[in-house]
């Protein structure tokens, strides 16, 4: 072929495919179309499979693509496609491109609406064929293991700390209310001086005429 057949991108079932990828490469890159598949069009059809997809005509090219959405007109057999027994249709398809989504959204909406237990797993966001969801399936972050000691029980006495000698007068729970604690740094106020219960010096008191 002349290098002015040569084209760089190739369109194929809405896919720009570039030109120097080889012919089997480049028709596999179709989401649904696997190596195997392409490998069994090709053969079908009689395209060298080693050559350039740049080199493929415009005939070549709409050949391929009629395949691919049909391949029951070629003999593939049904356990080659991708979606046998619709559900809708009853027959056996192969979905290509934005196809394989769009019924794979539809199948989902279809087990929520029905309440089936595939649809509660999808609503929940679980595995839905029988997994293990011990150890994979997990979503959002890595939850570590908090490093600390142990909480104790309100007046236990940690492990490894003297025990109060006996006869030692407990602290009293809680400061009187309205009173601050000093400030570290600060001396502590001195005590208030006891009361005097003598009475004051000066005139002796004055005794009651008796009767």
């Amino acid at each position: 072929m002349s290098s002015q057949e040569y084209r760089h991108i190739v369109r194929i079932a809405g896919k720009d495919v570039p030109g120097a990828k080889k012919m089997i490469i480049g028709v596999s890159q179709v989401r649904g179309m696997g190596y195997n598949f392409a490998k069994a069009i090709l053969d079908v059809l009689k395209i060298d499979q080693n050559s350039n997809i740049g080199f493929l005509t415009e005939s070549q090219v709409e050949q391929i693509e009629k395949v691919m959405r049909d391949p029951s007109s070629i003999n593939i057999p049904s356990w080659f496609l991708n979606r046998r027994k619709d559900i809708d249709s009853g027959k056996n398809l192969h979905l290509i491109t934005s196809d394989i989504e769009f019924n794979v959204r539809n199948d989902v909406e279809r087990e929520k609406n029905t309440n089936s237990w595939r649809g509660f797993r999808h609503t929940y966001g679980l595995k839905v064929r029988g997994q293990r969801t011990r150890t994979t399936g997990r979503k959002g972050g890595a939850v570590g293991v908090r490093k600390g000691g142990k909480i104790l029980p309100p007046g236990a006495i940690p492990e490894g700390a003297a025990a109060p000698a006996e006869g030692a007068v407990a602290p009293a729970e809680g400061a009187a209310k309205g009173t601050a604690a000093p400030a570290k740094g600060t001396a502590a106020p001195a005590a208030a001086p006891a009361k005097d219960t003598k009475p004051a010096a000066g005139k002796p008191a004055e005794k009651k005429p008796t009767k």
